[in-house]
């Protein structure tokens, strides 16, 4: 079997595996069953840390969350890439981890693993880790995030990413707004692979949306943009993204 479908058939034998665990822990699994949610939806762009992922392109995105544990989950998404250059001509790009949370007084911490899949190309897959802390005052939220690659071949060193953001729901209306900053740094042992994810070395990025949320249906829009300039910024400057999806 070909790299690319090794890398597809291990994702969706992962997502297999998580759910017929869950399934056959019995009473253990059930008190936590109805936590399990999945999304769908289609998107403008694929853009992540200020880069799009998609080439510019519309994707299909789909999500699915399995809690295991008390304020432990497994999940995966997985979304259309239709041939990004960015990483080496990939389909589609399918995240694979999971997360630990929990309250400590005011605030809630956070912590996960995870692998990145990119069916369609080989030898691009690469691992980071990460943790978190948030705080919510009334409908307003603050998040602290902090994302670490190790040294990878596929990406040519490693890559630390830290962020903050803010979100706050519209008291009567079914609308949020969010706002978020975000810097990329690491080291380049191989410049070339390294501008997968810095094509212009450190970088930051920055953006606001607001998302409108009605049952099971839900709607954004977000600007994006990045401190990219020069050839590294194709695909990085300003973009406006929609999306609309439905929870499952």
């Amino acid at each position: 079997m070909p790299p690319t479908e090794k890398g597809a058939a291990l994702a969706c034998a992962f997502l297999a595996c998580a759910f017929q665990a869950g399934v056959g822990a019995g009473p253990a699994f059930a008190q936590y069953a109805d936590g399990i949610s999945a999304t769908v939806e289609v998107a403008s762009e694929e853009r992540r840390r200020g880069l799009s992922w998609s080439e510019g392109d519309p994707v299909l995105r789909g999500t699915l969350s399995v809690p295991v544990a008390d304020g432990l989950s497994i999940d995966g998404t997985a979304a259309s890439l239709s041939g990004s250059d960015r990483h080496g001509g990939a389909d589609a790009v399918v995240d694979l981890g999971a997360a630990y949370a929990r309250q400590v007084g005011g605030w809630r911490l956070s912590a996960e693993g995870r692998y990145r899949l990119f069916p369609g190309s080989s030898g691009q897959g690469y691992g980071e880790f990460g943790a978190g802390a948030a705080f919510q005052i009334g409908p307003a939220s603050i998040d602290f995030n902090g994302s670490y690659a190790p040294r990878q071949s596929s990406i040519g060193g490693d890559n630390l990413y830290l962020s903050a953001s803010a979100a706050m729901g519209l008291p009567g209306t079914p609308l949020t707004v969010s706002a978020r900053i975000g810097r990329s740094s690491g080291d380049a042992r191989d410049p070339g692979r390294a501008a997968r994810l810095r094509p212009d070395g450190t970088y930051w990025d920055y953006g606001i949306g607001v998302d409108y949320m009605k049952g099971r249906w839900f709607a954004g829009l977000r600007y994006a943009d990045s401190g990219i300039a020069g050839p590294g910024g194709r695909h990085a400057g300003a973009s406006l993204i929609g999306r609309v999806g439905l929870g499952l």
